[in-house]
């Protein structure tokens, strides 16, 4: 199992290079940032400074869309980053939440996510693509490498995820949860002949080491919140008791009104109907051992990376107990299964 850390780009930008950097040494291969350009600094900018003071740790979006970034100009700061720095970039893509909604704007289709996935993914593979009617190519780009990997809760984004995507973002940690919709997006990997143990699973969620369970509880009660956001679209559409799992749904019955300035930030106002037991089935909190069993949990479904939000107020503490105790005990006991 490889690990990334889940950062915000508040300022100043040095803080999160800083927490990058200190990822790679504990043994992390993945940095991810939100990207939400009004919200946040901007991260491209940010990626160029990380891969710059780093030498192996791999970064990108968590998640970006096709709606506030034009798709050409995405493919291109990849491709540009992995010309400088070596092939250590990864797109994670949806349809769209903060970015979007915070201008009043709503998330793309399907149909675009789809389309956007193969333009971003070729470009920025040195490869031509039909885009409005014509080839284009980066003239100036060989060799570029790069893994687009989707985020997805709803049953028509996981067909997605399955059919097109290198690689399936599901942002929460609940087991019977992970445990459907890695089986769904292998379905429909397998349906469109594609090998369906060849799209990587990345499981993200809150991580916090600590012994206070109420502490940790409240500061990763925001995750829930920002889970719910999407789950109210699916409850939209399909209904309350529709084709995914009601220990998704049910919890949201109390949400009301979402203050997008408050999107991912611990002490969130607007996400007190979370209630505990749902902030402890998505999020990875406790001491190491629990974490490492929880994660062994994941693995055993299929997960190929865990990626741990730092949204709280003990990050490097838990940076240092995953370098030194969860994530060699992870690797040990990927060794031994094998």
């Amino acid at each position: 199992m490889e690990f990334g850390a889940v950062l915000q780009t508040n300022p100043p930008a040095s803080r999160t290079i800083q927490l990058a950097k200190l990822a790679e040494v504990h043994g992390f291969s993945h940095v991810w940032t939100f990207d939400s350009h009004i919200l946040w600094q901007e991260p491209y900018v940010i990626y160029s400074q990380i891969l710059a003071q780093t030498q192996r740790i791999k970064v990108g979006p968590f998640v970006t869309n096709p709606a506030t970034r034009d798709w050409t100009v995405t493919a291109s700061v990849f491709a540009t980053l992995n010309e400088m720095f070596g092939n250590r970039t990864v797109c994670g893509i949806g349809r769209g939440d903060s970015a979007v909604r915070v201008t009043n704007g709503k998330p793309t289709t399907m149909t675009e996510l789809r389309e956007s996935i193969h333009v971003i993914r070729e470009l920025a593979n040195s490869r031509p693509v039909e885009y409005h009617d014509s080839t284009i190519q980066f003239p100036w780009s060989t060799g570029s490498e790069l893994e687009v990997w989707v985020a997805a809760y709803g049953p028509m984004a996981l067909r997605v995820a399955g059919e097109v995507g290198d690689g399936f973002i599901l942002q929460l940690a609940d087991l019977d949860i992970a445990a459907w919709m890695i089986k769904t997006v292998r379905d429909a990997a397998e349906k469109v002949g594609r090998d369906p143990m060849s799209v990587k699973f990345c499981v993200a969620a809150p991580m916090y080491i600590g012994d206070d369970w109420a502490h940790m509880r409240d500061q990763c009660r925001w995750f829930g919140g920002m889970v719910g956001n999407h789950v109210a679209d699916i409850v939209a559409k399909y209904g309350a008791h529709g084709t995914v799992p009601d220990a998704l749904t049910d919890y949201i019955r109390g949400r009301q009104d979402y203050d997008y300035n408050e999107h991912g930030r611990a002490g969130n106002t607007h996400t007190e109907f979370v209630p505990d037991e749902i902030v402890e089935r998505f999020c990875v909190l406790g001491s190491a051992d629990q974490h490492i069993q929880k994660l062994k949990a994941l693995a055993e479904l299929g997960v190929d990376q865990f990626a741990g939000y730092l949204q709280h107020d003990n990050k490097e503490e838990t940076l240092r107990v995953y370098g030194e105790t969860v994530i060699p005990a992870l690797s040990e006991h990927i060794v031994a299964k094998r």
